[in-house]
């Protein structure tokens, strides 16, 4: 698998300006990733997906991420939302999903005046959905959608819709992970069957099915929940990496500290070190994330972790992601302002980084509170999902 990834990564890498130009990725680039069967990773095998453990997606997502952290981003995201489709949804939805495997899934929670309202047959959904990584060459979209009802709080519900029914605002234009198409996903009074909404479970002792269709297929295990966090952390692996492969090449080169007597840069003992310590913080955030990646792959289907548990790994997480931005800073220095060039690939990663470690899911002023609370016993959590 690994080696599938490593072969697309001199095309991603040869695009990977044209996708941040594009706000979007490549058409090579996606081309590439499909004919490596990559964005069937987390299928089930039944349906012809590839059904990798987290290990595996990391290894894989990290590599596409050295030649362009947006086409891996896509990767990672497109997967995450296969893995919480393929828990939530009735079975007529998944198969719908997974008739291709190498489809690519966008998915938002972020809602901007959404509902939907039950009609016979299944919803009429409308609003605008933030953030939708992959908006522009997904087929499908997976939508979290406040079900109005008559009396009592909106019921929220996982709703798959193919892209074909809705529109995009071309709204994610950001400085870092610019080609992901995290654009917003907008829908007009679009019709959803029953069958691809995911209706929660009836109430305790109530054996009937929930009010307008089949109920979800379940809660969210630990591998759909961690492998989120490992969509994110992934791609910025894959960026860091990718910066030392410039730095190293610059090693390997005549280019000597400018105003010194050193020939070259790797005659410096210092230079060195640098790179030294640059190299140890991404080889450590690689070790953290692959040991979250290893805790949950060991979980049997049902098995759940313990609150404390879960916020040590979270915190694993969160602190990978503040080490790759300390490699990234190292290795900037040691390219000198040569590496903030717009052609040199440098300075797109480490855009890349500092835009995709500040993700929701890595807070580093709200995941370690969270983890505190939970050594000190205090109730009511500060975060909604660990």
């Amino acid at each position: 698998m690994l080696e599938r990834a490593r072969a697309a990564v001199p095309t991603l890498s040869e695009h990977a300006a044209r996708t941040e130009r594009d706000l979007r990725p490549a058409p090579e680039s996606v081309a590439a990733v499909r004919q490596a069967g990559l964005f069937a990773l987390t299928v089930p095998r039944d349906a012809g997906g590839l059904d990798v453990d987290l290990r595996t997606f990391v290894g894989v997502v990290a590599e596409l991420g050295r030649g362009c952290p947006s086409t891996a981003w896509v990767t990672a995201f497109s997967a995450g939302a296969k893995m919480m489709a393929g828990t939530v949804l009735p079975d007529e939805a998944r198969h719908e999903l997974f008739a291709d495997p190498d489809a690519i899934v966008s998915s938002s929670g972020v809602m901007v005046g959404s509902s939907g309202h039950r009609v016979p047959g299944g919803l009429r959904i409308t609003g605008r959905w933030r953030m939708a990584s992959s908006s522009e060459v997904a087929t499908w979209a997976v939508v979290i959608v406040p079900v109005l009802a008559d009396d009592g709080p909106a019921t929220v519900c996982p709703a798959l819709v193919p892209t074909v029914e809705l529109t995009i605002e071309r709204s994610w234009q950001a400085v870092g992970l610019a080609g992901t198409s995290s654009h917003t996903l907008v829908a007009d009074d679009v019709f959803v069957p029953t069958a691809r909404v995911a209706f929660p479970p009836p109430p305790p002792g109530d054996a009937s099915a929930a009010p307008g269709g089949p109920p979800a297929r379940g809660g969210l295990p630990a591998k759909v929940v961690f492998g989120a966090g490992m969509g994110v952390l992934a791609p910025v692996l894959g960026a860091a990496r990718g910066a030392l492969d410039v730095v190293e090449e610059m090693f390997a080169g005549p280019r000597a500290p400018f105003g010194t007597i050193y020939q070259r840069l790797v005659d410096s003992p210092l230079a060195r070190y640098w790179f030294t310590e640059a190299t140890f913080l991404v080889d450590s955030a690689t070790r953290r994330t692959l040991r979250v990646a290893d805790v949950v792959d060991a979980l049997g289907p049902d098995e759940q972790l313990p609150p404390r548990r879960r916020a040590d790994l979270r915190m694993d997480l969160t602190t990978a992601a503040q080490e790759l931005r300390g490699a990234m800073e190292k290795l900037l220095d040691l390219h000198g302002a040569s590496g903030f060039a717009q052609d040199n690939p440098l300075q797109r990663f480490w855009r890349d980084v500092a835009v995709g470690t500040r993700h929701p899911y890595l807070m580093p002023h709200i995941v370690p509170e969270e983890y505190g609370r939970l050594l000190f016993d205090l109730a009511d959590p500060v975060l909604l999902m660990l």
